[in-house]
């Protein structure tokens, strides 16, 4: 059997490590170091095969991979809808993880038409486009408005942390989540990037079959030009991160309709597109 081929002898991988480090406290600087256990987020090569030819590989937290796999499908325009993938295997192999999908013969005669190959890095949402074209290609418009609550906003900021299971643990990953008007956090998944932490999340609402429109999505991180392309291909109104966006992130969500919220905390949050839509 070759290094690559599956092993079913393999466990699945974890979400995290724990590994021994030597800290030191500036409270105490005569004081000697202490030895202690560190949980750290792993990151893991995962492979997209479309009808048995692969098309992306990423760095990833190898969790949730049936849900990243649908949000990256949707938010790259491979697929459409959920249906377009007609099944999906997860194969642990020795150098990593596939999803092997069955995709409709329209979405993979499209995917050929201009697959490029792609290797994904942590924190990139670009690497691997071989095109200007192809990196900053148009954002979908939104067929409607969202109205944000500055409350619905504060309680899903409240609400976030205590479904960050990952980060608590390790301090090092990222969250997406999946927030209902009045600011119920519905759905969390959480990664070592912040793109894949969308894909899974947005991957979960498509698999989920819950209405795009009827909610937004709170990241825990910047808004980049990426972050407002997959929100806006998902169909989803409006986006809020934690820290500032962009400028090309911007300038993206006022062309796709998409209320981009930044700095966003309970207390207090900056609208950059469409200040109109929230109310209080």
């Amino acid at each position: 059997m070759s290094a690559a081929a599956a092993d079913d002898d393999l466990p699945p991988p974890a979400d995290h490590a724990v590994v021994q480090v030597t800290a030191w406290s500036d409270a105490n600087p005569d004081a000697p170091p202490r030895v202690l256990d560190a949980s750290l987020v792993e990151e893991t090569a995962v492979a997209l095969v479309y009808n048995g030819i692969s098309h992306a590989v990423m760095l990833t937290t190898p969790t949730d991979l049936e849900d990243f796999a649908y949000g990256f499908s949707l938010t790259e325009g491979i697929i459409a809808r959920r249906h377009d993938i007609y099944a999906m295997d997860v194969v642990h192999t020795a150098l990593g993880i596939e999803v092997r999908m069955e995709l409709a013969s329209a979405c993979f005669a499209a995917l050929k038409l201009r697959r490029r190959s792609l290797a994904g890095r942590s924190g990139c949402g670009l690497c691997g486009v071989d095109s200007l074209a192809a990196a900053m290609r148009p954002v979908t418009p939104l067929s409607h408005r969202f109205a944000l609550s500055r409350a619905a906003l504060a309680r899903a900021l409240d609400e976030l942390p205590h479904d960050q299971t990952l980060h608590r643990l390790s301090g090092g990953a990222h969250a997406a989540a999946w927030v209902a008007a009045d600011g119920r956090v519905k759905l969390v998944r959480e990664d070592v990037g912040r793109h894949n932490a969308l894909d899974k999340l947005i991957g979960a609402v498509l698999r989920w079959g819950d209405d795009a429109r009827a909610g937004f999505v709170v990241i825990t991180s910047r808004a980049s030009h990426e972050l407002v392309h997959k929100t806006a291909a998902a169909g989803i109104g409006c986006l809020a991160a934690v820290s500032a966006p962009t400028a090309q992130a911007v300038r993206e969500a006022q062309a796709a309709g998409l209320i981009l919220i930044g700095f966003a905390r309970s207390t207090r949050c900056t609208a950059y597109t469409f200040p109109e839509t929230l109310t209080a």
